[in-house]
């Protein structure tokens, strides 16, 4: 799954930032030998000749090109023995943020002319960094840089040769092959030689983009962190003009350098009282990004602090280097000339990603038209019809296992939403299998309620129809399997002919699958290929759990983290089920007056173990007095095993962790529940959880662009706060939360997250309902009632409403207030639409 995961975000990823990435590279290669192409196009203006008496002394440097120029001297740089022109930028004019460059003869301050090509290596330079778009550009570059750093990681994951000790797997190019085999080739191998770089080149190239990386990496890797000078974006402060003599800073510059220096550069504040910047290079210096740093006094040269860069340490080195380490300098020419190339090759990767994705599409709808093509294959007779109903997905799972076992048999089908049934399909219709699930109180599905109103009840001719029903639900419940034995009723009541008695599943059970399976091979004379199940559970381990809501007069509500066992994945909306545990007291506590050792040794599941732990997973009775006189494996064998717990994921993959908002049920005695006692008491941190990811996939996201409004209490929020978290990591900022609980100060659960998006444009809406905070309560459904207007200014933009909480009470009321504003029809609509969904308990 992690693999499947980390393909598609690579191919995504690919098709929406290869582009920029591929611009990217081009003109980061352009600007790379900037400096030796623009004196190459201007040997009389960038190359002067030496003389023996050696470069003018800065003052007097200055002092003639400010007379000849009538401008002031804001940075000068000047390199004292290459024969190259010294650059020059004058003071920003009023209104403006930079002032003119010009390049100086440093031997006799004459001014050289202009730079042919300079605007345009400028406008490279802008393309580069910010595509021209200033702020905007910068974010873009900058996350399609992080996004660089994922193409290198993930791709190195999914290319991962079997022989990976052998180089020639990873580096060497088959020729030989043709079409996509030879661009996959290409994208991967390329891809291998030219990792490094592009790691390096987007690690260094982030510290422009964004200023808490930046400050993340000074922290890092600076000897003094407090000491680094901040990147300032904001407006030059404002204030005189400094005052500089230029002899007494050229005095402290050669004191400092002494005669090994090769270059200099002085920054002038902008305003007086500041200290001027001076970089200057050696001539043993490393590299030309070798830098050595004086702050100064611009009237006096009093040094305040000198950094050399031979004093840091590798790590400070570094830091000062990032340029160097960015272009590639920071080894030579010859580092330079592979980092060049490498950014060269940058469209070769959108380029193949595109043909080997488009190459996918082309093979994806072959295969879609082949299989419509079985599907819709004529058969002996009318195609069976396989009608299906789902909350959280499974019984569409199961209606398609169904098809495929009544497939493999010859026999046409067609697989249909029971929302989309019509009179006539059943009217029609021969055959029929339907595949239905019942939530909360006997419901139907969300998806089924258009289908019980327009459809089940009526007055229709069946005689014809030949008919079986799975049903799906949960016996915790009072109406188990309440909708499918309505359907069942209804069929029955018109005249359609049961092909077998309807088969009932208690929470995915295999034996009752089985039994539809076998009875679906009796019909067709196929057996079944496999035994359905569902996934099974795993050993998550418990790695975080904290009180959410200390000091509230409620019971406990905690944040848990689970860590999976291995790749694991989920969609934002999905439920987990958890197999709990009774508490060693409780054990302890069924066992006293038993008269049975709780080290004695039972068989369960074809597992020895102590009778104590095979309690653990079984159901304990209150009373015990049928119990009294077994022995150990028959007390066990006596014991119906505890059932699951099913939570909403509160987190998103991304997070790296599963997490679950659950709160402390307590009984009259005063005892936990016994799964929210396991997990938010008696489980110790680092332990075991059973539990396996369940789809629910009428709770996952819209499509993109959708506004979304989300109306939860309590531990509701759990389902939420995922599905809130996949539409900030998307993008999509139409979100609205109404929310509540009891007190503010005290059930306001993951208030400094929720506040952070409100904050970032991230959640556009936050309506908070916090009940005992006034004499009148005050709930979720108020709060919609309260703000009917921009309900429907909402819904009339598209938006799909989430419901997740307690049913009695947040969800019935929401759904009256949706029925008091919009009219009972239009809320029909929406359901059927897929446009309310509910995960309710």
């Amino acid at each position: 799954m992690l693999k499947k995961t980390l393909f598609q975000l690579h191919w995504f990823f690919g098709i929406s930032a290869g582009l920029v990435l591929a611009l990217m590279g081009i003109t980061g290669a352009m600007v790379s030998f900037q400096d030796e192409i623009l004196r190459a196009l201007n040997p009389q203006v960038l190359t002067v000749e030496k003389q023996p008496a050696g470069v003018l002394p800065p003052a007097e440097l200055v002092e003639q090109i400010e007379a000849a120029s009538g401008k002031t001297v804001a940075m000068l740089w000047v390199e004292t023995d290459n024969g190259n022109a010294a650059r020059v930028i004058f003071t920003a004019p009023p209104g403006e943020k930079r002032g003119a460059m010009r390049y100086f003869n440093p031997y006799t301050a004459q001014f050289m002319g202009d730079v042919v090509g300079q605007d345009f290596f400028g406008l490279m330079l802008k393309l580069h960094r910010v595509l021209t778009l200033d702020e905007v550009g910068r974010q873009i570059t900058g996350a399609c840089t992080l996004i660089l750093v994922f193409f290198c990681l993930s791709g190195l994951y999914l290319r991962w040769p079997r022989q990976w000790r052998n180089w020639r797997a990873w580096l060497t190019l088959d020729w030989a092959k043709k079409g996509r085999s030879f661009n996959w080739d290409l994208h991967s191998v390329a891809g291998t030689w030219c990792l490094l770089f592009y790691l390096l080149a987007a690690l260094t190239g982030l510290t422009w983009s964004y200023d808490w990386y930046n400050k993340g990496v000074t922290r890092l890797f600076s000897d003094a962190p407090q000491e680094e000078r901040a990147r300032n974006r904001g407006p030059a402060p404002e204030g005189p003009p400094p005052v500089a003599d230029y002899r007494a800073m050229w005095s402290s510059i050669y004191s400092a350098a002494g005669p090994d220096l090769s270059a200099y550069n002085v920054r002038m504040p902008p305003v007086a009282g500041q200290p001027a910047t001076v970089f200057y290079l050696l001539k043993s210096s490393p590299h030309d990004r070798a830098l050595n740093q004086l702050m100064l006094d611009p009237a006096t040269g009093a040094i305040s602090r000198h950094s050399r860069y031979s004093d840091k340490s590798f790590k400070a080195q570094l830091l000062t280097s990032v340029y160097a380490l960015h272009v590639g300098s920071y080894f030579g020419l010859v580092g330079r000339i592979l980092v060049t190339v490498a950014a060269l090759a940058m469209p070769l990767f959108f380029i193949t990603g595109w043909l080997l994705y488009l190459d996918r599409r082309r093979k994806q709808r072959q295969v879609r038209q082949a299989r419509q093509e079985l599907v819709t294959q004529p058969g002996a007779g009318p195609a069976w019809l396989i009608g299906f109903a789902s909350q959280s997905g499974f019984a569409e799972q199961l209606a398609w296992q169904t098809a495929g076992q009544l497939q493999a048999a010859g026999l046409p089908v067609k697989v249909q939403a029971l929302a989309g049934v019509s009179e006539q399909d059943l009217s029609n219709a021969t055959h029929a299998l339907f595949v239905v699930s019942t939530f909360g109180d006997g419901e139907g599905p969300d998806s089924a309620r258009g289908f019980e109103r327009k459809v089940l009840g009526r007055a229709l001719s069946l005689e014809r129809l030949q008919y079986s029903v799975l049903g799906l639900g949960d016996r915790q419940y009072e109406h188990f399997c309440g909708f499918a034995r309505r359907l069942h009723a209804w069929l029955s009541a018109y005249g359609g002919k049961t092909l077998f008695a309807p088969v009932e599943v208690d929470s995915g059970d295999p034996y009752a699958l089985r039994h539809w399976q076998q009875q679906l091979a009796d019909l067709t004379g196929q057996a079944p290929a496999d035994t359905w199940q569902a996934p099974a559970f795993e050993p998550w381990t418990l790695s975080q759990r904290t009180l959410l809501n200390p000091d509230s007069s409620g019971a406990g509500v905690y944040l848990l983290g689970l860590t999976a066992p291995g790749p694991s994945s989920w969609l934002a909306g999905d439920l987990v089920h958890v197999l709990p545990r009774n508490d060693p007291w409780a054990i302890e506590h069924f066992l006293d007056g038993l008269g049975i050792a709780g080290h004695a040794r039972v068989q369960l599941d074809g597992l020895t173990q102590t009778l104590e732990q095979a309690l653990a997973t079984r159901h304990l009775p209150e009373n015990r007095a049928h119990l009294v006189g077994l022995h150990a494996q028959a007390l066990v064998d006596a014991l119906a095993p505890l059932a699951m717990r099913e939570y909403s994921i509160a987190s998103i993959p991304a997070d790296g962790v599963l997490e679950l908002i659950v709160r402390q049920e307590r009984h009259a005695d005063g005892s936990l529940g016994i799964g929210s006692g396991w997990l938010t008491e008696h489980a110790p941190l680092g332990s075991a959880i059973s539990l396996r990811v369940h789809r629910n996939s009428s709770f996952h996201l819209p499509p993109q662009g959708v506004p979304m409004i989300l109306l939860g209490n309590g531990t509701g929020l759990a389902g939420l706060r995922s599905l809130l978290k996949a539409r900030v990591a998307e993008g999509m900022q139409r979100n609205w939360l109404l929310f509540g609980e009891r007190q503010r100060e005290h059930d306001f659960h993951c208030r400094d997250e929720l506040q952070e998006w409100v904050t970032s444009g991230d959640l556009e809406h936050l309506d908070l309902a916090f009940s005992r905070d006034q004499p009148e309560k005050i709930y979720v459904q108020d709060r919609l009632r309260e703000s009917t207007a921009r309900l429907k200014q909402w819904l009339a933009d598209g938006a799909v409403i989430y419901v997740c909480g307690s049913l009695q009470g947040m969800a019935s009321g929401v759904d009256q207030v949706l029925n008091e504003a919009l009219g009972r029809e239009a809320v029909e609509q929406l359901i059927e639409q897929g446009r309310y969904r509910r995960d309710v308990y």
